[in-house]
């Protein structure tokens, strides 16, 4: 059951949480160079009531009637302006502003604060309601604030499926369980049983989506889990010749599915691999990526893979939102997106390899 709507506080609740007037609350939160006229124990006192009420000033109702700003907000919990990681985000940041302005809404930013850390509420106060509602995306997320987020009502969509303990939250998502079933059923219809899963570390939804279509697709070829081929790839570079022969060699592999870094650790150590220690793909060993390559060009090679619909993702996570705006109407509502096989260059028939426990 959703969480009930709460009402958004207003300056004159912080008036009366503070004991001041309500004037006093307008001047301190202006930030202007009258709020100076205010002493500093009042100031803070107007602060602390802001904070425990988690409000933050609406510019809507400074300018526009019908209470909303026409801004979307978009906010990541990565450091993606400029990093490494900005070629993988890229397509999403651009589906969100396209999208946006599609729609006639203003996009904005919500950038890294002072500290280097990314904080939605700074001093207890939800900055994001500076916008209308908020686009969220990133991999290390803060559950605690996304929940804080749901309790107080604030429309937000994530791109990505993450789930929170006792609250729902709207989300689109890439359907990696479909998309990683049907690429372990490619690899058995070319005679692989041996298939070795790599995941990410960590537990986030995406990894354990793509354990679960690994399951599902041997489940489908009647082919039963081998736990021992369950691992957790802890680094890219990890994935040297030494590793993928032993796999090979002691336990029967002729396959590999990989869930691929947001940057390019992973193909760099395959090209390194493939190039320099005589490991070759697919003859001696298959190996399939569950995920885009974050900067593939046509000049790089082209893995089997599947590919994430990002910029699709982005646009349908605006359209939701702006639907949360329109009118909230039950429960919050939660999208999968089908992902595409891109059939490459890297899986080919099962080498015959003679394997007992």
């Amino acid at each position: 059951m959703a969480p009930p709507r709460q009402r958004r506080a207003t300056q004159l609740d912080i008036a009366r949480r503070a004991g001041v007037s309500q004037a006093t609350v307008s001047l301190v939160l202006s930030g202007g160079p009258a709020s100076t006229q205010i002493a500093e124990p009042t100031r803070q006192a107007v602060l602390a009531a802001a904070g425990e009420l988690g409000y933050s000033a609406n510019i809507a109702a400074k300018s526009l009637k019908g209470g909303r700003t026409y801004l979307l907000g978009l906010y990541t919990f990565e450091p993606v302006f400029p990093t490494d990681q900005r070629d993988f985000y890229y397509p999403f940041l651009m589906g969100v502003e396209e999208e946006a302005a599609r729609q006639g809404y203003d996009l904005l930013l919500f950038t890294s604060i002072g500290s280097g850390e990314r904080e939605i509420y700074t001093g207890g106060v939800n900055r994001l309601k500076l916008a209308d509602g908020c686009v969220l995306l990133g991999r290390n997320v803060r559950r605690e604030e996304l929940a804080e987020l749901v309790r107080e009502d604030f429309p937000i969509v994530f791109i990505g499926r993450r789930e929170l303990d006792g609250a729902e939250l709207s989300y689109v998502a890439a359907d990696y369980v479909n998309a990683t079933s049907d690429l372990v059923g490619e690899l058995v219809r070319r005679g692989h049983r041996r298939i070795l899963h790599l995941r990410a570390t960590g537990d986030s939804e995406p990894t354990r989506d793509r354990e679960s279509g690994y399951r599902r697709g041997l489940a489908a070829a009647g082919i039963a889990v081998d736990e021992s081929l369950i691992r957790t790839l802890a680094d890219p570079a990890d994935l040297t010749p030494a590793f993928i022969r032993h796999w090979t060699d002691t336990a029967g592999v002729t396959a590999i599915l990989v869930e691929p870094s947001e940057d390019n650790r992973l193909t760099t150590a395959l090209d390194v691999t493939s190039a320099d220690g005589g490991v070759r793909f697919p003859a001696d060993c298959s190996i399939a990526l569950l995920g885009d390559p974050p900067s593939w060009t046509p000049e790089l090679r082209n893995w089997t893979r599947y590919s994430l619909p990002r910029a699709e993702m982005a646009r349908t996570a605006v359209q939701l939102l702006i639907s949360l705006l329109d009118g909230p109407d039950g429960a919050a509502p939660q999208l999968t997106v089908p992902c595409s096989f891109v059939p490459g260059d890297s899986i080919g028939p099962a080498p015959e390899r003679t394997w007992s426990r």
